[in-house]
């Protein structure tokens, strides 16, 4: 900011400069040409002197030439103008002339002067346009995503109805809230989780120590035959409580280690299938992967426009990874009240016992080979639908995997 301001300061200095500088070499220029008349006289008079016939539209600083034959001729002297008077071949000439700056020389300076100072005026006002609208705003910007990154995020952004700004604020807002909604919700999931563990080592405690007590007293054969059977079922009981008690941890972990919001509203379905066309086109062009959106009727759909996108790109990311590389399509189709939207692509390995597990969280397939993951990126799909009231499946046709998508249509 204070760079800027310099440089506005240095250019006015500079820009005043200038103009005086050319308002002295014009003026200095036109001093000089003061003297053009005296050049003109001893043209004249040359030209006099050899009898040439004289045009006096040829000079620019001569009025009028005008011959006498005797100096005492009393109209010699009569005239208002400026003049000289030279003999010239025994005869006696008035040549007047004018050394003032003509119109036109008048002229030039003026004009050069305010072509300079209108675009003097233009640029400086220009840069103090783009130091208030982009440099000034810029500037507060700056530490934004330093302050995000080091978990500031409780303190609101100044919202900016600047045209070049605004929009990027409102989003860093946008962007501050979710982080923060983001964190204050990690933080609830580590207390309760924590408040969970706690509960459920507890309770399993219990039955543990009846194990290790009925388990050391088999060992030392303190009790009979029969009663070493009771006790056995003992032990089988107390360790199906132990397994509920795992379970419930299983379970708690799944379902609550994410949370996900979604806005619902109506929107077009080409709005979505358009983005993804625009991405992926060029992207698996790149890839030489055959990429095909079949034709479909336009509907409205309800749900969230960017949860959508989001399941259709990890869909297509999957199909990237996992697929063999030679094509991958998306058709459409209708069931009812819902469109049903087909993500196609070719290379499956999956056996048909491993594909009701892959919308499970952390599972991943027996096809992974070396590919990175941790198994969420079907999970997470499937929670999005449930949350939109769509839902996903999965089947394997000739070799190929299709992953389909339920989506309501709009009332």
């Amino acid at each position: 900011m204070k760079t800027f301001d310099r440089l506005i300061f240095i250019f006015a200095v500079i820009g005043i400069l200038s103009l005086i500088i050319i308002n002295i070499l014009m003026f200095h220029s036109d001093s000089n040409n003061d003297k053009t008349y005296m050049v003109e006289i001893n043209r004249i008079e040359n030209q006099l002197s050899v009898n040439e016939n004289i045009n006096i539209k040829d000079y620019n600083t001569i009025i009028g030439i005008y011959k006498y034959d005797k100096s005492d001729d009393e109209n010699l002297y009569k005239t208002e103008n400026k003049y000289v008077i030279r003999k010239i071949n025994n005869s006696l000439y008035r040549i007047e002339y004018n050394d003032n700056i003509t119109n036109y020389d008048i002229k030039i300076p003026i004009t050069i002067n305010i072509i300079i100072f209108v675009t003097f005026v233009f640029v400086v006002v220009l840069l103090l346009y783009v130091r208030k609208n982009i440099i000034k705003p810029f500037s507060k910007l700056s530490n934004l995503p330093y302050n995000l990154a080091k978990g500031n995020l409780t303190t609101p952004i100044k919202e900016n109805k600047s045209r070049y700004f605004g929009k990027y604020i409102w989003g860093i807002n946008m962007l501050r809230e979710t982080l923060e909604t983001s964190k204050n919700r990690e933080l609830k999931h580590i207390k309760k989780e924590k408040t969970l563990l706690l509960s459920l080592s507890h309770d399993i405690k219990t039955p543990l120590s009846a194990i290790k007590l009925y388990s050391k007293a088999i060992s030392k054969s303190v009790y009979s035959i029969e009663k070493q059977r009771e006790i056995a079922e003992n032990i089988n009981t107390k360790a199906d409580e132990i397994e509920d008690f795992v379970d419930e941890i299983i379970r708690k972990s799944s379902s609550e280690f994410m949370s996900f919001e979604i806005n619902k509203t109506d929107f077009y379905l080409s709005e979505v299938i358009n983005k993804i066309s625009d991405y992926y086109t060029e992207k698996l062009k790149l890839l030489n992967v055959a990429f095909k959106i079949e034709p479909y009727i336009n509907c409205m759909i309800s749900g969230d426009r960017d949860r959508l996108e989001e399941v259709l790109q990890n869909i297509i990311e999957n199909a990237i990874k996992y697929g063999d590389g030679r094509y991958i399509s998306i058709s459409f189709s209708n069931e009812e009240d819902c469109r049903l939207i087909t993500v196609s692509n070719s290379g499956c390995t999956l056996s048909d016992s491993e594909l009701p597990h892959i919308f499970e969280s952390f599972w991943r397939g027996s096809n992974v080979k070396t590919q990175q993951g941790n198994g969420l990126g079907l999970f997470i799909c499937r929670q999005l639908m449930k949350g939109m009231n769509g839902d996903i499946f999965a089947e394997i046709s000739d070799e190929n995997m299709n992953v389909t998508l339920v989506c309501r249509k709009a009332e």
